[in-house]
């Protein structure tokens, strides 16, 4: 591939540069979790069992249909991040534009399409008169914001790139904060109901967005964001498509590995469906931990990428895999050590509890064996290598179902939590197997 030749100096790569990237987002993601439960919370007190259910029903209705744009995110890491190495600052704004424009069609399309979409989610997922009507209610206020929803996909994606990472930390932190407040005088103070904490949703995302596009003006300092003659280059819009496309099919097939995961592991009854979910939060907290250093690893490899420095791709994986390490193994450290008291603390059935514990190790191996899957997807997210990150899903995604197959009526639930680390390994393998082609890409 040919790299135009930058017309700045590189920075320098120090363990200082990867902490300031990562950090802010780690903390962002620190707030997520308390956003939902205090929308659960405030409408918990209205003292009826159907708004707690609609709002959340209607929540995870939105989220996994928002989901699907996160290749937005992903996408605009690594194609603004390359056109910064390269010292292409029209491209970093082009490439803005271009993203902004599939969130805002993208959005729109939701709106357009909200019945259908709404009736198959209830058809996938019943529920009571009461809650379905209360639910619709908050999906039909909530959904006029899609727009501005999947938009931040696309800010927060060139925030990342740009490696300001602190600026994500502002949005998350004005949305949740909008949102939380809004809670309480919608809710509790204007007895509002479902809908009150819905437009406290609505008006929290358009903050959001509007705090992000502030955020983003030197993007829009420059003429080329509306260029369109290099806005619409085909050529450009042809690569997007085609990255974005191997990102969605890749992160479906990730979605159906941990859908899969529930829906198999409530064959085994109750409780140990019950003791699964509490353990599948352990890895949700590397997770978010984990976040902020693959963030690190997709802008760094970006950047070094779009600069053709190949010496430079492999400094940047190797400190970002560092800390990346390091976050897992205190993770699995943290669980060996602490994971009966959390177990406890989440749940309080004792059934529960004793049932978790039993599976409590494969938690503590989860974040040792996941670790080079889940840093190798921020390396590929960064040199934009998303047929790669496609292939491999796909390879590990026939592992998984295999494994599944063979270990769950030799090993039960056991056998199923074998099949998804077995999943976890089968990635890092296949990926690590495919950068030294990376690598060598980086330098044409």
């Amino acid at each position: 591939m040919d790299h135009p030749a930058p017309a700045t100096p590189p920075v320098a790569l120090t363990h200082r540069r990867v902490l300031r990237i990562a950090l802010p987002i780690v903390l962002s993601n620190a707030t997520v979790p308390i956003l939902g439960a205090v929308d659960v919370g405030v409408v918990g007190q209205l003292g009826e069992a159907a708004p707690i259910g609609a709002v959340g029903i209607g929540a995870i209705i939105l989220t996994t249909i928002y989901w699907i744009f996160g290749f937005l995110r992903m996408g605009t890491v690594g194609l603004v991040g390359q056109a910064a190495g390269a010292g292409d600052e029209d491209e970093v704004s082009a490439w803005l534009t271009r993203a902004l424009m599939v969130a805002l069609a993208g959005g729109a399309g939701l709106i357009l399409l909200q019945w259908p979409i709404f009736w198959a989610a209830f058809q996938l997922a019943p529920a009571s008169e009461e809650v379905e009507s209360l639910a619709r209610s908050y999906l039909s206020i909530r959904i006029w914001t899609a727009p501005a929803a999947i938009a931040i996909y696309a800010l927060t994606g060139w925030l990342i790139a740009m490696e300001r990472t602190g600026g994500v930390f502002w949005i998350q932190l004005v949305m949740n904060g909008v949102n939380i407040g809004l809670d309480f005088v919608f809710v509790l103070g204007f007895g509002w109901g479902v809908p009150g904490v819905a437009i406290a949703t609505v008006i929290a995302e358009v903050s959001g967005v509007a705090l992000a596009l502030w955020l983003c003006r030197d993007a829009f300092a420059r003429p080329a964001w509306r260029a369109w003659e290099r806005v619409f280059n085909r050529a450009k819009l042809i690569k997007m498509a085609l990255l974005n496309t191997d990102i969605l099919l890749r992160s479906a097939m990730l979605m159906i590995i941990f859908s899969s995961f529930v829906f198999i592991g409530a064959r085994f009854g109750d409780v140990t469906l019950a003791a699964n979910e509490v353990l599948i939060q352990f890895m949700y907290i590397t997770a978010y931990a984990m976040d902020g250093f693959a963030f690190a690893a997709e802008t760094l490899i970006a950047r070094a990428y779009g600069r053709g420095d190949p010496a430079r791709v492999r400094r940047s994986a190797v400190m970002t895999g560092i800390w990346g390490l390091v976050i897992c193994v205190l993770s699995a450290a943290a669980f060996a050590f602490a994971g009966p008291w959390i177990i406890d603390l989440m749940a309080k059935d004792v059934e529960v509890q004793t049932t978790a514990r039993a599976y409590l190790w494969w938690m503590v191996a989860a974040p040792l064996l996941g670790c080079a899957a889940w840093m190798l997807d921020g390396i590929f997210i960064g040199a934009a290598r998303g047929r790669d990150m496609r292939n491999m899903m796909a390879i590990s995604f026939v592992i998984y179902w295999a494994a599944v197959f063979i270990l769950l009526p030799l090993m039960g639930n056991h056998g199923l939590w074998a099949a998804l680390l077995i999943s976890f390994v089968a990635r890092g393998v296949t990926l690590g197997a495919r950068y030294p082609a990376l690598e060598r890409e980086a330098g044409g």
